[in-house]
This record gives C-alpha cells, sequence and structure tokens, in this order.
C-alpha cells in the first residue's frame, strides 16, 4: 500500500496533502480519531462502543470505517438509538438481544470451511452476552455454532451437545447465577475454553461478582476468564485462536 502511494506521488497523480492523509494511521474528527491502520496491527478494523456516544458521533464514525472499505461493529446500543443510526445507514443491521449494529462483506467460500467457535450458553436469561459473543466472532470472520440453555441445573442438555463442543477450535461459555457451568465443561474439552460470567443471579451473585470469582478459581485446565457480561471480549480473544489453529 505504501509503495503503491508513494509511486502516486511521485507520478503526479496525488499532491502532497493527499499522500499525507492516505498514510496517516488515523481519521481525526474532532471527537475521536478513528485507527484506520487497526486492521493491519492486529487483524480487525477498530469497534465502536456505543454507550455514551451519540448518535450524530457513532453515525460518523460509521461512515469513516466503511469508507475505508472495513467491517462495521457497534456495542452496547440500546433501541431507540440504533433506529436513528439504522436511519442514517440503512444497509446496518441491528440485533436487539445482543445490542450490536453490525455490517461485514461477504465472507468468501473458503472461511466457510474453516473450524468454528462453540458458544454455550448456560440459560436463556444469560442470551444478550452469548449473543454478543456469538455475532461478534461471526463479524470478525469466524464460524459459530451456537449451544444455548445448557446449564448444569440439567445436565443432561450439555452432554447431548458434548460431541459439537469437543470438535470445536475454541469455547466460549456464557454462565450467571454461580458460574459453574465453564468449569464443567473445561473438564469435558480439549480446546481452549474462555468463560464470560454474567450479571444474571440473585442478590448473592453481586451482579455477576460471583460467578467472576468462581469462574477465576476453577480447578479445570484451560478456562481463561473475561469481564464481567462481556461476550465481546471473550469473542475477540476466541476468534484470535480461531484464526492462529486455522493457519496451521
Amino acid at each position: 500500500m505504501m509503495d503503491e502511494i508513494l509511486k502516486q506521488l511521485q507520478d503526479g497523480t496525488i499532491s502532497i496533502e493527499q499522500a499525507k492523509e492516505q498514510l496517516s494511521p488515523y481519521e481525526n474528527l474532532g471527537f475521536a480519531k478513528v485507527d484506520h491502520h487497526r486492521p493491519k496491527r492486529q487483524g480487525f478494523p477498530e469497534v465502536i462502543y456505543g454507550e455514551g456516544k451519540t448518535v450524530e458521533q457513532i453515525t460518523a464514525i460509521i461512515h469513516a470505517i466503511k469508507a475505508k472499505g472495513n467491517n462495521v461493529l457497534v456495542t452496547r446500543v440500546a433501541k431507540e438509538k440504533a433506529g436513528a443510526i439504522l436511519e442514517v445507514h440503512p444497509e446496518l443491521h441491528y440485533d436487539e438481544t445482543a445490542a450490536l449494529i453490525y455490517w461485514k462483506r461477504e465472507v468468501s467460500p473458503a472461511n466457510r470451511d474453516q473450524g468454528y467457535i462453540a458458544v454455550v450458553c448456560a440459560g436463556t436469561s444469560d442470551l444478550r452476552v452469548a449473543e454478543e459473543a456469538a455475532i461478534t466472532a461471526e463479524v470478525m470472520g469466524s464460524n459459530v455454532r451456537r449451544i444455548y440453555d445448557v446449564g448444569v441445573a440439567g445436565i443432561h442438555r450439555l452432554l447431548d451437545n458434548l460431541e459439537a463442543i469437543q470438535q470445536a477450535t475454541v469455547t466460549i461459555v456464557v454462565a450467571g447465577m454461580e458460574g459453574a457451568l465453564p468449569s464443567v465443561v473445561g473438564g469435558l474439552v480439549s480446546n481452549p475454553l474462555i468463560a464470560v460470567p454474567t450479571s444474571i443471579g440473585y442478590g448473592a451473585n453481586f451482579h455477576g461478582l460471583s460467578a467472576l470469582l468462581s469462574m477465576l478459581n476453577s480447578c479445570s485446565s484451560g478456562v481463561s476468564v473475561v469481564n464481567i457480561d462481556n461476550g465481546f471480549g471473550g469473542a475477540y480473544n476466541a476468534v484470535l485462536i480461531d484464526r492462529l489453529a486455522n493457519k496451521a
């Protein structure tokens, strides 16, 4: 890319200012500096955290990201705010369960043949976090298999789906209450496991703190833990592992 820009500058087809703009690692919107070089450094475009940003700010950042041909992902977007954003960018999609706005380029046939990430969810109340993880992984280019409502209160449901989990490249396990599910799954699979505690539970759950501590103290090997309700973070790590596995 740099060689091409410098050649265009040498040939006089672009100005010095145009070359500087194309070579700049970020675009300054005043209220935000959009990091356009993140795909080169990390493999993924910048992701927009929706909470605390106005509709106007989010739509401007989306426009900047899409202008570079990159996939778009906006997390933590309330339904009303999402409706206003989609009026400006109707080509985007909104998932109310996951509170995500997203747009991605068509996946090449080669990507469809690679392995998959298993997203395992303890209960229906945890779906918001599980879907945040699943859609994030899909937007970032991984295949995903959803295995939902298989919590430890009915262990037979998990065992009925065990083969699909064992064949995954990496597994994301989402659970609230006491957070026991990652320990159970971790003792049954050989692939890496990323545990995501949720804030679902009664008072002594402390808004997910008890689930977080249970997962951090898991006696199953190979269990890594992200923050409470952080389906995005769990998916990001899972996609990194999935990409490395598919390179091997």
